[in-house]
């Protein structure tokens, strides 16, 4: 099969099951020019469940592009839910936010622009509670860096995932010089040696190819 076939069965899956929900925002995404690397429909819906099915009522994003993935995660929180997201672009924070507004979700969504490794303190410091769900999509080389900071932030129960760690199976390949690669195989290993979580890797394929995600629970006392 090829990344053709792997689309149209990701045709098939919106038209048949995901439905359109956040689609106007991946319209508004590509009108005002920002990279096509939203997660893709299938992937915003599973993010959407996750986040129901660990009750999260507070989420933590690093990298919000246009809001696409916000906008299910928002909606997954619920009225009076919280999601904080992180983005180093204004002009990417600017688009999300009109998304957002649009599809009604705003209210429950606080957007920090900057780089995420400099805001991060600040979400520490305002800190109240600690966040149920964290998603990490952003750069790739802070992974590491990102799950760290993500541990201090969460709860026993609370979720991790990180997206893109597959990287067309270049994970795999202990020579590789690809950064992000390299960046997937330290996370690996970090979340491999880490008492504190429990991990593993979801390979997927699709409209976007071949890729996966980090899933992560953060362990209780008793685990």
């Amino acid at each position: 099969m090829t990344i053709n076939d792997w689309a149209d069965v990701d045709s098939y899956l919106v038209t048949t099951l995901v439905g359109d929900e956040g689609a106007p925002a991946l319209t508004a995404n590509a009108d005002a020019g920002l990279p096509a690397i939203d997660v893709s429909p299938p992937q915003g819906k599973l993010l959407n469940l996750l986040a129901r099915t660990a009750k999260a009522r507070r989420v933590l994003e690093i990298g919000t592009l246009g809001g696409y993935s916000t906008e299910w995660l928002a909606r997954a929180v619920g009225d009076g839910g919280l999601v904080v997201t992180l983005e180093f672009e204004p002009r990417h924070a600017k688009v999300a936010r009109e998304n957002l507004d649009r599809a009604g979700v705003g209210e429950r969504v606080e957007i920090l622009v900057g780089a995420a490794l400099d805001t991060l303190p600040g979400v520490a410091e305002d800190l109240t509670e600690p966040f149920d769900l964290v998603f990490i999509d952003a750069d790739k080389v802070n992974n590491s860096n990102y799950v760290q900071w993500a541990l201090r932030l969460t709860r026993p129960g609370s979720v991790i995932i990180v997206d893109n760690v597959v990287r067309a199976g270049a994970v795999a390949d202990e020579q590789t010089e690809d950064p992000n690669a390299r960046a997937s195989r330290d996370l690996i290993e970090l979340l491999a040696a880490e008492p504190s979580v429990d991990a593993t890797v979801i390979q997927t394929v699709g409209a976007k190819g071949w890729d996966g995600f980090a899933y992560a629970v953060v362990n209780g006392p008793n685990s």
